[in-house]
């Protein structure tokens, strides 16, 4: 490809330099985030077991951990956003790696010293709670500017890739370093924010989006939020992966599972936590070569239905190989969503709103996530975990049932194309500057 040559729907992201960059600089920061979330989560109920505490009151110190992280990210959000529109989005980022270095290198220190406890372990979740919710708006935004609209959805598939790949080793890197060593997964995870940190630091310049002029910051931070409101693609798409991912999150409870449901120990925990990120790389994977384009919306409900029937299984299995086969297919399932959910989210939002959509995104995530932990946590505090697994993954299905009803434009989206009204690309002469 010659640097006047604009690329077509079939081109490789990776000729671009800079998104060479950031793809690197997205696997190593996953790989670290990963590893260091698996081994909290460990110390964290091991820590409250060996207390004295029953797996129902040490549950809840799980369903902690997930509060802590999502309280900070939920106020923040808002100025994250904000901020990712208005200030250069590649500088948010690197500060969000350092502070995440400092993070794996406290818990280190601890860790190897014998001094780790639960408060610490739940101030470095509310420290990480911070980071988050100006690190997913900056980087979620910088992706399109980094390639054509063209082939931003292959672009958008090759950074799950990035970050399943992540979400796969990350967990091993984890547990089987802890087996060898408590405080060795936080030194590769320092190690790893390195990287990270050194990619971001070599993405050139990139087309920014014109500041708002006249508009105070606050109003600015609404007008993001009025946009996903009236955009009722964009709504349905945020708020159907909210609600299913926040009732059927089982991830905050692998710990139980691990330790006192499957007994398979820390390298159990692992492979648990290494089976739906499997299923969704190779899901990625897919994707990344077969771009999906017909069918969109109805796809991604059905893709939603199987992620709550896999969960439901593996709430009743007590047989290992069972349990990963279905970890495997909510890993795929979430991955088919997440891959036509973003793909529609970037491709139905201007670029100046990219940044505030983003955070809006990544809140509704972090709901489902976060706050989903807390009340998988909590659930499993008041029922116990297979209860709270199983009725979880129901509430998924159900979802899917009434979010068909009440946003039948899901239903009914055939492709990806957005109206061309709603998109305010980078010049292309731009973006053409940055091929190699």
């Amino acid at each position: 490809m010659t640097e006047t040559e604009t690329p077509s729907s079939g081109s490789s992201p990776l000729r671009i330099a800079n998104f060479r960059a950031y793809w690197l600089s997205r696997l190593t920061m996953t790989l670290a985030q990963y590893a260091m979330m698996l081994i909290i989560g460990w110390q964290t109920y091991n820590i409250a077991r060996d207390s004295g505490l029953g797996v129902a009151a040490a549950s809840g110190q799980l369903a902690l951990i997930g509060l802590l992280q999502f309280v900070p990210l939920f106020l923040l959000t808002p100025f994250s956003g904000w901020a990712a529109d208005h200030f250069d989005r590649r500088t948010i980022a690197r500060l969000t790696v350092i502070a995440q270095f400092g993070c794996a290198a406290v818990l280190a220190w601890l860790t190897a010293s014998g001094n780790l406890t639960l408060p610490a372990l739940f101030g470095v979740a509310i420290v990480l709670g911070v980071v988050r919710a100006f690190n997913g708006p900056a980087l979620s935004a910088l992706a399109p500017n980094l390639v054509p609209k063209a082939i931003l959805p292959n672009a958008i598939a090759l950074s799950s890739i990035a970050w399943q790949v992540g979400m796969i080793v990350g967990p091993a890197i984890g547990g089987y370093t802890h087996a060898i060593l408590p405080a060795l997964p936080y030194v590769v995870a320092c190690a790893l924010f390195a990287v990270a940190l050194t990619a971001l630091s070599f993405i050139g310049r990139v087309p920014q989006p014109p500041r708002e002029a006249n508009k105070r910051p606050i109003h600015q931070m609404v007008e993001g939020l009025r946009y996903v409101v009236r955009n009722k693609m964009v709504l349905g798409a945020i708020t159907l992966d909210l609600f299913a991912v926040f009732l059927a999150g089982a991830t905050a409870l692998f710990p139980v599972f691990a330790r006192d449901i499957l007994e398979v120990g820390e390298t159990g925990l692992a492979q648990l936590a290494m089976a739906p990120a499997v299923g969704a790389a190779l899901t990625a994977l897919w994707f990344s070569f077969r771009p999906l384009k017909t069918n969109v919306g109805p796809k991604m409900l059905g893709a939603v239905a199987l992620f709550g029937f896999a969960t439901v299984v593996f709430g009743l299995s007590t047989w290992m190989p069972l349990s990963l086969a279905m970890l495997f297919i909510v890993g795929a399932a979430d991955m088919f969503s997440v891959y036509i959910r973003q793909s529609l989210i970037q491709l139905h939002t201007p670029d100046d709103k990219r940044g505030r959509v983003s955070s809006v995104s990544l809140l509704t995530i972090s709901a489902s996530n976060e706050f989903g932990d807390f009340f998988s946590g909590s659930l499993a505090y008041l029922v116990g975990p297979v209860l709270a697994v199983v009725g979880g993954g129901a509430g998924a299905i159900v979802t899917v049932v009434v979010w068909a009803r009440i946003f039948p434009v899901l239903r009914t989206t055939r492709t990806f194309d957005p109206p061309e009204e709603l998109i305010d690309t980078p010049p292309e002469e731009t973006l053409q500057e940055q091929m190699p």
